[in-house]
C-alpha cells in the first residue's frame, strides 16, 4: 500500500527523519566541542617546554640552571652599558663577563655604572655576578679564552652592538638545554661546495642573504649564540694553534672558527632560533668591501688544517609558536 501525503505513516516518518537529523547535530555539535578541547590542551602542552624553566621550576635552581652573558667589547662604552642594562633584565642570566681588550684598564666610572645595573637587578634572591676579563693583548681570540671560574655550564656569548628581547634569548636558552653539546644561536651561516672548480674541493661561505635563499645554513655565529663552556677550553688548549695565530693575525673569521670546533666534536649541526635582533652600533665589518671573499678564505684554510669539511648542513629553525596564530 502506498502512503498518501498527509497519512499517520508519511507524518511518523517526517518525524522520525527529524529527530534523526536532530541527533545527527548534536553528535556533530560535540565533535566539534571535543576537537577545540584538545586543541587548546594540545597548544598549552606544547607550550609547557619553553616555559618550563621560568614557571615550573623552584626559584632556587634558577641560580644553577642559568646561563652566563659572554660579551665582547672594544671602546664602545655606551653601547656596552646598553646591552648590559637590557640583558640584566633577562630572567635567566646568571651572570656577566666583560671581554676587555683595550689598551687602559675599564673606567671606575663606568665599572660603577655597571655594578649599579646589575645590583639594581639582582632582586628576589637573584644575585648577578660582574666580571671583567682583562686582556693583555688585543685579539679576536680573546672572546674564547678559557675562563676557570665560570658558575654555569653555558654562556650566551654576544656582541656588545646587538640586542635580542629577553623572551627570545630565553627560548634560545631553552633550545640549548635540550641539545647541550651544539651551539645555538640567531644569526646562521651557510658554506657550499664550489662545482666550477671541478675536482677542486673549494668551499664558498654564504652570508644571510644565501641562507634565505637556499633554506639552509651550517653555522650560527658566535656574535649572538648558546654553547656550552667546555668549548672555551677546547679553544684555547686544543683548537689548532697556527688558526688561532690566523684569526689574530687577520682580524676575522673567529665566529667561524668556534662553528668547526663545535661541528667536529659533535658531527651535528646547530640550531638557528628566530628572532628579531636589534643593532644599536655602527655599520659592521661585514659591510666592507672584500668581507665574503675573506670569510670563503677562512673556510678553505679551516678545512685544510683539519683535514675534512666538518660543518653540516640543515634546514631546521626553531620558531617561538607561543606568538604566531599558525604553525
Amino acid at each position: 500500500m502506498v502512503a498518501m501525503r498527509g497519512s499517520p505513516v508519511s507524518r511518523r516518518a517526517v518525524q522520525r527523519f527529524r529527530k534523526l537529523g536532530s541527533v545527527k547535530i548534536k553528535i556533530l555539535l560535540g565533535f566539534c566541542i571535543l576537537f577545540t578541547l584538545i586543541l587548546l590542551v594540545f597548544r598549552a602542552s606544547t607550550s609547557l617546554p619553553w616555559q618550563q624553566h621560568y614557571s615550573l621550576v623552584d626559584q632556587s635552581d634558577v641560580h644553577r640552571k642559568g646561563y652566563t652573558l659572554l660579551i665582547n667589547t672594544w671602546k664602545r662604552n655606551d653601547l656596552l652599558k646598553k646591552s648590559i642594562s637590557h640583558y640584566a633584565e633577562c630572567h635567566g642570566l646568571d651572570s656577566i663577563h666583560i671581554v676587555w681588550s683595550e689598551p687602559s684598564s675599564p673606567s671606575e666610572s663606568l665599572i660603577h655604572y655597571l655594578e649599579h645595573v646589575v645590583q639594581r637587578n639582582s632582586k628576589n634572591g637573584r644575585q648577578i655576578e660582574l666580571k671583567f676579563d682583562i686582556n693583555a693583548e688585543d685579539s679576536l681570540n680573546n672572546r674564547f679564552k678559557e675562563i676557570k671560574d665560570l658558575k654555569t655550564d653555558v654562556v650566551f656569548s654576544i656582541d656588545d652592538d646587538v640586542i635580542f628581547p629577553c623572551s627570545s634569548v630565553e627560548l634560545a636558552f631553552n633550545v640549548w638545554q635540550s641539545a647541550p653539546d651544539t651551539m645555538v644561536g640567531f644569526v646562521p651561516r651557510m658554506h657550499w661546495l664550489d662545482q666550477s672548480r671541478g675536482n677542486q674541493e673549494y668551499y664558498v661561505y654564504g652570508g644571510w642573504w644565501s641562507v634565505w635563499w637556499m633554506g639552509t645554513y651550517s653555522m650560527v655565529l658566535s656574535k649572538a649564540a648558546f654553547f656550552h663552556e667546555k668549548y672555551l677550553a677546547m679553544y684555547t688548549n686544543e683548537f689548532p694553534a697556527s688558526l688561532r695565530d690566523y684569526v689574530a693575525q687577520n682580524r676575522n673569521c673567529e665566529d667561524i672558527a668556534m662553528s668547526f670546533l663545535v661541528a667536529n666534536a659533535t658531527a651535528a649541526a646547530p640550531i638557528w632560533v628566530k628572532g628579531k635582533i636589534f643593532e644599536i652600533g655602527s655599520i659592521g665589518i661585514s659591510s666592507l668591501g672584500g668581507h665574503r671573499k675573506k670569510r670563503t678564505e677562512c673556510v678553505n684554510r679551516f678545512v685544510a688544517t683539519f683535514g675534512k669539511m666538518p660543518l653540516v648542513s640543515t634546514s631546521m629553525k626553531v620558531v617561538d609558536s607561543r606568538n604566531t596564530w599558525f604553525w
